[in-house]
């Protein structure tokens, strides 16, 4: 078995009776329903539908305190708790970062039920099991429990082979919408649960099919083409390089610039690099190089 830490993550810690209302009525994906010990990957999004923070749910068991954990960027974790505080008003809820709480993730094998706080990732099967466990003596722990040590990298680079986007990374917090993201592939938007913010938006994005740019996962020899360089196709400007590692990697591209120039056969390239777009097994969208879904 083997497992890492991720240091980048960050845990923040939702309890009071009002808990679920309070965050049914703010992010994008249905909590009502969650069961205890698993997780909903969802989003908090600024009234024009574009992502402020994105991040895991995970419903804890009313005999271990209820309410929820969030799993977010340790570099936005301050700022999100604070905006989950400012929307708080007179709910009955606590909001708490919880630095004393480490994350991993396991890369092979099964978390022993003893360990921690494990669920699924629910983003994609191939992402694995995570486990929130007390962050002193983490590393001990999880040896302990039979697991060798792997790092966060070797994580980072499955994730970019299954063509999952990072915030910070893969799409721009604050400029970026759910879509775009590719959260409505990834079960991070619920378009059938209730009111949440900037949700017209992203509504009408979904019933319109007007996202015309996403991450879309790309296939490259060689060097990996630095992280922001632009991507054109031909010599038309098409979006720009995130993420890269092993021969894969993610860009933010526009789909409809990239199928006219693909059907044209020009070269889809970031930094002198050559791309080939790949279509990753969770895509239901209109792919470039395909056609156009009705």
């Amino acid at each position: 078995m083997r497992a890492a830490l991720l240091p980048e993550r960050a845990a923040i810690r939702i309890t009071g009776e009002e808990a679920t209302r309070f965050l049914q009525g703010l992010v994008t994906s249905e909590v009502e329903t969650l069961k205890a010990g698993a997780a909903r990957f969802a989003a908090l999004l600024t009234p024009q539908g574009k992502i402020l923070f994105d991040f895991l749910v995970v419903a804890i068991a009313a005999d271990e305190g209820g309410g929820f954990v969030l799993e977010a960027p340790r570099a936005l974790a301050g700022e999100l708790a604070e905006r989950l505080g400012f929307y708080k008003l007179r709910a009955k809820v606590e909001i708490a970062r919880r630095p004393d709480l480490a994350l991993a993730v396991v890369l092979e094998g099964s978390a022993p039920a003893d360990l921690g706080l494990a669920y699924a990732d629910p983003r994609h099967a191939g992402l694995g099991t995570r486990i929130v466990l007390p962050a002193e003596g983490a590393a001990a722990a999880l040896r302990d429990a039979g697991f060798a040590l792997g790092d966060a990298e070797e994580w980072q680079q499955k994730r970019i082979a299954l063509g999952i986007p990072q915030g910070g990374q893969d799409f721009t917090y604050g400029d970026t919408f759910p879509h775009e993201a590719d959260m409505d592939q990834l079960g991070g938007v619920d378009f059938d649960k209730g009111c949440f913010i900037g949700q017209e938006v992203v509504s009408r994005m979904e019933h319109r099919g007007i996202a015309r740019k996403r991450v879309v996962p790309v296939r490259y020899d060689g060097p990996a083409p630095i992280a922001g360089a632009e991507v054109k196709i031909g010599e038309q400007a098409a979006g720009y390089m995130g993420s890269a590692a092993g021969g894969r990697g993610l860009a933010m591209l526009r789909l409809d610039r990239v199928a006219e120039g693909l059907a044209a056969k020009a070269p889809l390239v970031a930094g002198g690099v050559a791309l080939s777009p790949l279509k990753p097994d969770w895509a239901k969208f209109s792919f470039p190089g395909e056609p156009a879904k009705s």
